[in-house]
């Protein structure tokens, strides 16, 4: 059994002390709920609500958001839909049926834009929360999360301990690094610089489709490491048939147009028709603001009342989210007498890799969801060899 649902929450007071008159969260279902198998999978960056596939689900979204975990959750996969009761919603400040910037403000018949409440992870959390209580799931199986998503994750073990069970944060960490931190600020800049943003209030008009774009390739880069992206792209060029719409400048056009452009420009191509500019300035801010030690002495505070279980799944290849910052993270989690087991996977595809790598992230999952941290399927690989794995940041930039 597969739902796609929009819930209204009503009047909705953000973290940061500002409401809104009614919050709509869209959230899919797969399974039948037995009163204790729920799992709540939390989406990432750019995903929606559409975790798996449904054979009702039509082709209007994309790229992540069309079924963007279809190879870990469903049937007879890693999280297994015939065993377990699957809620996946998407947060506030999305475009993807959540209320966010581009929703109509009830109060104005405007969209939102800009003056749109900021929203953190928490917020994301809480609405979360009030969706699982419309759907009368109380405590959790587990909650999974990947990226972002895996922030999220840990904030439910913060703000609410006791409703979980068991948990799994995959390819994150408790907060972003400076140099991410950079990226991001970039990127939103790029947004923010483009001449049709108009301030964030441009949906009557022509979008910032130029900024938007530029902040995704930044983000795809961000995504890849040194490895994948020679073994994608090299130095090739992209082939005669491969032709820009336009070159960039004049003489552009006496230069090869790489593999490497032609996807970065493909890639968003595709993004700036299925996103919007406001939500992606929305949620990037939530990510970098995120703290998992905020209002607590450390990481290890902030964990100390969950008595669940708790997965870490990092990627040797993942400069964005890194194997030293899961291990450090699974270091708190022992100083507080939390269970947990760090799970290095061996990869070089960077942080995608809890996308395109199904093979190695769906046994953990599927054995921490069935046994529990017991399972044969997870190591736990938490004393991490620096001449083993790559420094911070070493996977993309170092020469």
């Amino acid at each position: 059994m597969t739902t796609r649902e929009t819930v209204d929450l009503g009047a909705f007071q953000f973290l940061c002390g500002e409401s809104i008159p009614r919050l709509e969260v869209t959230y899919e279902t797969y399974g039948e709920f037995d009163g204790t198998n729920a799992v709540l999978v939390c989406h990432a960056l750019t995903g929606s609500s559409h975790v798996a596939r449904r054979p009702d689900a039509g082709d209007d979204t994309a790229g992540q958001a069309r079924a963007w975990w279809g190879d870990v959750v469903g049937p007879g996969k890693a999280i297994d839909t015939t065993e377990y009761y699957v809620i996946c919603t998407n947060v506030p400040g999305s475009c993807y049926g959540t209320t966010g910037p581009a929703s109509t403000n009830p109060e104005t018949g405007e969209p939102y834009g800009t003056d749109f409440p900021p929203v953190t992870v928490g917020d994301w959390t809480r609405a979360q929360r009030a969706v699982l209580d419309e759907l009368g799931v109380g405590r959790l199986h587990a909650v999974v999360g990947g990226s972002v998503g895996g922030m999220n994750v840990l904030d439910w073990l913060r703000r609410y301990p006791d409703d979980v069970e068991r948990a799994a944060s995959v390819a994150a960490a408790p907060r972003l690094d400076a140099q991410c931190l950079a990226l991001d600020t970039v990127a939103r800049r790029a947004i923010t610089g483009d001449p049709n943003w108009n301030g964030g209030h441009y949906y009557g008009g022509p979008h910032p489709d130029e900024g938007l774009a530029r902040a995704r390739q930044i983000g795809h880069i961000m995504y890849l490491s040194k490895a994948s992206m020679g073994r994608k792209f090299g130095r090739r060029s992209a082939g005669r048939e491969t032709v820009r719409e336009e070159p960039p400048d004049p003489a552009a056009a006496f230069f090869p147009y790489r593999e490497v452009e032609s996807y970065l420009d493909y890639q968003a191509e595709k993004f700036v028709d299925r996103f919007d500019a406001n939500s992606y300035l929305y949620l990037t801010r939530a990510m970098d603001d995120f703290d998992l030690s905020a209002g607590y002495e450390g990481d290890a505070d902030a964990l100390a009342a969950f008595e669940g279980e708790l997965l870490v799944l990092s990627f040797t290849g993942d400069w964005h989210f890194t194997v030293e910052q899961s291990d450090a993270l699974a270091d708190a989690c022992r100083e507080a007498d939390v269970s947990v087991s760090h799970h290095v996977v061996d990869s070089d595809h960077g942080h995608d890799a809890f996308l395109v790598e199904p093979e190695k992230v769906g046994p953990p999952l599927s054995g921490l969801l069935e046994e529990g941290l017991a399972a044969r399927a997870i190591t736990d690989t938490h004393e991490v060899d620096d001449d083993d794995f790559a420094p911070v940041h070493a996977s993309l930039f170092s020469k």
